[in-house]
């Protein structure tokens, strides 16, 4: 009887502990220690528990830990550790007395990944291992279902004080009965949206040195120009994982290769991927950007410091925004914050190119260096996709070599340094009439281009070599050359002030036989300055105060001009008349009758160009070019008769030695002006 009564009583108390359970679960405080015992015995790292512990009993058995810091014991600063606001586990009461949890749904929420950046690579790193005489087995819980809730990954480094982050990380993963893993979320990188998908089939325990075939699907719009996806085979070696057989799509692009990252201190990055087709998305100036002046936006680049990497990539077509080169190879390196990029043989519009592009981001204010060679490349269709610029067409051949600093695109620009040279060859400049502006030039400044859609104007070659110093592009030795004109000189391009300051000398050709006549050009007779922002210049005569005053700049030309070339510059517009693409032609069409009843050419330029021509030779004349032969004369002779002026008998009769002597005296200054101005007799 009395054995039954202290059972009754043991019984009693079990009903009224259950019942406690049910209703307001266990304080579980003596607990901590063995569970931070257990952890720190199977994975080698400290376990920190400074919230509370429960565990009830209804619906299900349950069991929550708050305020939990997983740190690896070797990490002193502390950058290098998970923080978890809570983590929650359902699982079902035998599965717990049997001593092999089931847990139906573990709840992680609020999880913070630590993740440290180094600048250098550990030689010897020896990752956290289980103390001896640990007998954990990798399967002794099994898990149905995992959800994250309001995760983060942070990457910082404290010397150099940079933090990354990768927030708002929502993530469910379900384990099948055949150890499949499906992982799917969404988190967010800075303004980046990503979302994500990972499907693997773990073999069974211990994974490591096993074969984990996977499969990932990425969405990052503004980080990848299109969804990626791809199908590989993992393989875990300590803190190596090899992937290989890498087959997959980015957009419409597919690719295979293989890659191994090392995660063991420094990320160690190695890839090769080969893609039918790689597009590579690049930002695309608005249209009003050329007149805006660089951007002092900061360049962050400190990133480059914090991986190594070892990457190849090859494709049958690399797309770079609207740019098309096939085929094409690149190979980079990325060590101690410098990155090495080499192309070679890129087949780039009919040509090729070849170069080299370093950027070493390991100092406080990162610097450039690049070599570029372009053999037989077509122009328009190159500059038209990368820079937006559609004026020269033509086969280019160019060799740039540069060097800058700085943190962003107006300091960059402003410390470019090297040199450039460009030859374009059998193309045309187009939107542009150089003839016409040279033609406008005779009776008024330009402003501007004058650019017009219908325009163009054939060139055999332009060429050009730059020594660049500071954002400040200098030549000597520009050269344009045509069917109907040729224009020479030299100047600056200052690149931050997006600027020129050219001083040119334009000369017409007076035949349509083109440059390899035997006769030269006809010069414009003094320089022509272009100067101003390049989207917008000013183009003006080099004659002084023709900017303050132009009206009276003209008028002193056309007084001066007049007395060489007669009135209006009638002997050289007549000259010019016959020229084609200048508009000259006789009064009522060739061959007609002009108003006069005669049918030489009308004057195509107004009289302005022969006005201007006369007076171009006389500022010569001045001290202004003290070149010029002293035997010129500085008034004009007075003009020869007319032949239709001279008696009938003159043709018949022979010129005594006397006048023939005399005649020839009287032109040799003229032949000397024009040898001077023009490289040509007047015979």
């Amino acid at each position: 009887m009395k054995a039954l009564k202290i059972t009754g009583a043991m019984v009693a108390a079990i009903i009224v502990v259950v019942a406690l359970l049910l209703a307001v679960g266990i304080p579980s405080g003596f607990l901590r220690a063995a569970i931070q015992n257990r952890v720190e015995r199977d994975t080698g790292y400290h376990l920190t528990i400074a919230g509370a512990i429960t565990i009830s009993l209804w619906p299900s058995l349950n069991v929550t830990i708050n305020d939990v810091t997983l740190q690896d014991p070797r990490d002193h600063d502390g950058s290098n550790r998970v923080t978890v606001g809570s983590v929650q586990a359902d699982m079902t009461l035998s599965s717990a007395w049997s001593g092999h949890p089931h847990i139906s749904q573990l709840i992680v929420t609020r999880p913070v990944l630590h993740v440290p950046l180094l600048r250098e690579r550990k030689a010897d790193v020896v990752p956290a291992s289980r103390p001896p005489g640990s007998t954990a087995k990798a399967d002794a819980v099994a898990i149905d279902r995992v959800s994250v809730k309001d995760g983060a990954i942070v990457f910082s480094n404290r010397r150099d004080r940079v933090e990354r982050r990768i927030d708002g990380i929502e993530a469910d993963a379900t384990v099948g009965a055949n150890r499949k893993i499906d992982l799917r979320g969404t988190a967010r990188a800075g303004d980046h949206p990503l979302k994500f998908q990972v499907v693997a089939q773990a073999p069974a325990p211990p994974i490591e040195r096993q074969i984990i075939p996977f499969e990932l699907k990425l969405d990052a719009p503004g980080l990848l120009h299109a969804p990626l996806t791809a199908r590989a085979e993992v393989q875990l070696n300590g803190s190596v994982a090899v992937i290989n057989g890498v087959n997959g799509t980015l957009g419409d692009s597919a690719f295979s290769g293989w890659a191994s990252v090392d995660v063991a201190s420094k990320p160690l990055v190695k890839l090769d991927l080969d893609f039918r087709r790689l597009d590579i998305a690049a930002f695309k100036s608005p249209p009003t950007a050329p007149a805006q002046s660089w951007s002092d936006a900061p360049l962050d680049l400190t990133g480059l410091n914090y991986v190594d990497a070892q990457v190849r990539l090859s494709a049958a077509e690399i797309n770079v925004a609207d740019a098309h080169f096939a085929p094409a190879a690149i190979d980079a390196t990325l060590a101690a914050g410098v990155l090495r990029a080499t192309v070679s043989n890129l087949g780039a519009y009919g040509g090729q190119a070849s170069g080299e592009v370093i950027v070493d981001a390991s100092s406080g204010s990162p610097n450039y260096a690049m070599h570029c060679d372009l053999v037989g490349v077509r122009a328009l269709p190159l500059l038209t996709s990368l820079a937006d610029f559609d004026k020269l067409d033509g086969k280019l051949q160019a060799k740039i070599a540069a060097r800058s600093t700085g943190n962003s695109a107006h300091a960059i620009v402003s410390n470019l340094g090297g040199s450039v040279f460009a030859n374009f060859q059998d193309g045309a400049i187009r939107g542009l009439n150089v003839i016409r502006m040279i033609r406008s030039l005779t009776s008024n400044p330009l402003s501007g281009w004058q650019e017009g859609a219908e325009q163009s104007t054939d060139l055999t070659q332009l060429s050009a070599s730059f020594k660049i110093d500071r954002g400040q592009a200098t030549t000597t030795d520009l050269n344009l050359v045509g069917p109907l004109v040729k224009v020479t000189g030299g100047g600056t391009i200052d690149l931050p002030a997006k600027s020129i300051a050219l001083r040119v000398e334009p000369k017409l050709v007076m035949t349509t036989e083109g440059q390899g006549r035997a006769s030269d050009p006809i010069g414009f007779g003094i320089p022509v300055m272009i100067e101003g922002p390049w989207t917008e210049p000013r183009i003006y005569p080099a004659v002084a105060g023709i900017l303050d005053n132009p009206d009276a700049a003209y008028a002193k030309l056309r007084d001066v001009g007049a007395g060489l070339f007669g009135q209006n510059g009638a002997s050289i517009g007549g000259l010019l008349g016959n020229l084609p693409g200048l508009g000259g032609n006789s009064a009522n069409g060739p061959g007609g009758d002009g108003a006069n009843g005669g049918s030489a050419p009308s004057d195509p330029l107004g009289g302005k160009l022969g006005e201007t021509l006369g007076n171009l030779i006389q500022q010569g004349l001045g001290p202004r070019n003290r070149g010029i032969p002293s035997s010129f004369p500085t008034q004009p002779r007075a003009a020869e008769p007319q032949p239709s002026q001279r008696p009938e008998n003159d043709a018949a009769s022979a010129p005594s030695q006397d006048n023939q002597q005399e005649n020839q005296q009287d032109g040799r200054p003229m032949d000397d002006v024009l040898r001077w101005l023009f490289r040509r007799s007047a015979n």
